[in-house]
């Protein structure tokens, strides 16, 4: 074989071994930032059965380990308005985190991580809410990679020692009608973030729709690291961590 076709050869088995270790090792299969008609989409595509829940309605980046099966309802709204409490329908509900992390030899990539093991709930009147409690087991949260998940229980987010995340209204969202059916409405949504341990005032852009009876909310934040003394993680493979990340959350509402 001549020294020319070695080269080729030895060039495309290079080749082969980087996309190889591309696919395998360094792609992101992080999904995208939350938005509303995503989750239209995950609540109205084919009301799936209990046994299918889990392909409808699971978070991109994890999978499901607990679902709560709505109740029983017509899809219609009743004559008093969407007043009384509502409780969130964990098959088609998320919440989770979004942070840019450097990669040795690799760049910067998004890392996503999200958990389905939410518990929420919201208080309407009129045109109001009045209360929204929102409650994430952080132990569950899953993204692409394993070896992500497993260092979030002692370091970053410290998940064993800080198991779960609060979020809690500290003033009324006022939407300023009463959403009917297929409206869709934006607000902002003031109120207390604990995380880590540590509980800040944050605001939230929230936009929601009202779709066949279930209230569905998605809405995001940013958070700085260390006003929640998080110390972001980095090793061999992890060079940096931003030191601004997202929180996000999809939730969908049932009456109570």
């Amino acid at each position: 074989m001549s020294r020319r076709n070695i080269l080729i050869g030895s060039l495309a088995g290079l080749a082969i071994v980087a996309v190889a270790v591309w696919f395998f090792f360094i792609r992101s299969d992080a999904p995208p930032p939350v938005a509303l008609d995503d989750a239209v989409a995950a609540v109205t595509d084919d009301t799936v059965s209990a046994g299918d829940a889990d392909d409808a309605g699971a978070p991109a980046a994890g999978n499901t380990t607990t679902t709560t099966a709505p109740p029983t309802t017509s899809g219609a709204v009743a004559a008093d308005g969407l007043d009384g409490e509502w409780v969130v329908d964990q098959s088609s509900s998320f919440a989770g985190y979004r942070v840019g992390e450097e990669l040795a030899n690799i760049g910067t990539v998004t890392a996503v991580g999200r958990t389905s093991n939410v518990e929420a709930a919201l208080q309407f009147d009129g045109a109001r809410v009045t209360d929204l409690s929102v409650t994430v087991d952080m132990t569950s949260l899953e993204s692409d990679r394993s070896q992500r998940d497993n260092a979030l229980r002692t370091r970053g987010l410290e998940t064993t020692e800080f198991p779960t995340a609060t979020f809690e209204l500290t003033e009324p969202l006022d939407l300023g009608i009463v959403p009917e059916d297929g409206a869709t409405f934006a607000a902002t949504a003031v109120g207390d973030l604990t995380l880590h341990g540590v509980t800040n005032g944050i605001t939230m852009d929230l936009e929601g729709s009202l779709v066949e009876g279930t209230v569905i909310v998605v809405g995001s934040t940013d958070v700085t690291l260390t006003d929640y003394s998080i110390e972001a993680p980095t090793g061999f493979s992890v060079l940096t961590i931003e030191e601004v990340g997202t929180i996000e959350v999809q939730l969908a509402f049932v009456r109570s």
